[in-house]
C-alpha cells in the first residue's frame, strides 16, 4: 500500500513539473513509457518514479 501511495505522489510530480524535469534528465530513462492512446498522450515514468522514490527514501533515513 505504501508503495502505491509513493508512485502516485511520483506520478503526480511528474505532471506538474514535467517539462522542467525533463531537461534534468528524468523522464526520459529506459523504464519510462510514453505513447498515444486514442488520440490522447499517455506518459508512464516507471523508471523516474523509481529514482525519484529510491532518492526520497535515502533522504528519510537521514532525518
Amino acid at each position: 500500500m505504501r508503495w502505491l501511495l509513493v508512485f502516485l505522489l511520483a506520478s503526480l510530480i511528474f505532471s506538474s513539473l514535467g517539462n522542467w524535469l525533463r531537461k534534468i534528465g528524468l523522464g526520459r530513462l529506459p523504464g519510462d513509457f510514453h505513447f498515444k492512446w486514442r488520440g490522447r498522450d499517455v506518459y508512464l515514468p516507471l523508471a523516474s518514479s523509481l529514482v525519484l522514490s529510491l532518492i526520497a527514501g535515502g533522504i528519510g533515513m537521514l532525518i
